[in-house]
This record gives C-alpha cells, sequence and structure tokens, in this order.
C-alpha cells in the first residue's frame, strides 16, 4: 500500500471530536514498527499505530517524534525538497546523508534542537495517556 494510502486511511482514524487534524507525519521506527504522528488546530497530538489506534509507549512515540523532526529539519538545511508524501525513516535519512556528504554531520547537529523540540510537544501534548 502506498503512503498517500496509508495517509488517507490513518486521517479517517484520527478523527476526534472537537479536534481539526491538520496534518499527519508518516513514520517507521528502527524496529519496523509505523507510526503516524497526527498534528490538530488545538496544538494536541496523537500517535496512531499502523491499524490506527493510539500508541501508549512514551518512548515509541518519542523516537518517532525525533526522527520525523530530524528528516524534516535536515532537508530543510540541506535544501532539500522531499517528495510527499514520505515516509520517514532511518534509511531515508541515510540516503539524505549520502545526498548531502560531508556537511551532513553540521546538519545533523544544528537539526538536533528543532527535532528534540518537536518530542517534547508531542509527548506534551499528546491527547491519550503514554506510559
Amino acid at each position: 500500500m502506498a503512503v498517500a494510502d496509508d495517509l488517507e486511511r490513518i486521517a479517517a482514524a484520527a478523527v476526534r471530536p472537537g479536534e481539526k487534524l491538520t496534518g499527519i507525519l508518516a513514520v517507521e521506527i528502527l524496529d519496523g514498527t509505523r507510526v503516524y504522528l497526527c498534528a490538530y488546530a488545538s496544538g494536541g497530538w496523537l500517535a496512531l499505530d499502523d491499524d490506527g489506534q493510539p500508541l501508549v509507549s512514551r518512548r515509541t512515540v518519542q523516537e518517532a517524534a525525533s526522527l520525523a523532526a530530524l528528516c524534516e529539519a535536515v532537508e530543510e538545511l540541506a535544501g532539500i525538497e522531499p517528495p510527499l508524501p514520505r515516509l520517514a525513516t532511518h534509511a531515508y535519512l541515510d540516503a539524505l546523508g549520502r545526498g548531502i556528504g560531508p556537511s551532513l554531520p553540521g546538519a545533523v547537529e544544528r537539526a538536533l534542537p528543532a527535532a528534540e523540540t518537536l518530542a517534547e510537544q508531542v509527548l506534551a501534548r499528546h491527547l491519550t495517556p503514554l506510559t
């Protein structure tokens, strides 16, 4: 199934009373878990699994949010326009690195604060409890 189809399916699962969905970040963390980080106009976040169910693992949500933000920040710092929709993965980040070349360490170092900030926001504003 294509990422676009996954995002459509997850958008339907992400509907919450009183919340307006504003975006979805699709991520696949190292263990192969797919995570969809759903952003709402209220500033709230909800991490859903591939079945559209809310995640409860704080660690999984943090890992996904950090990876998504790192991919976006490195793309921006490198001046790369990503194909949309796209899945943020470690392999994708590695491919960005090959394209950036020797300036990658500096790009990643500059991107880390943004990645940490997004992860903190997602955890602090998650609409369901995390353990």
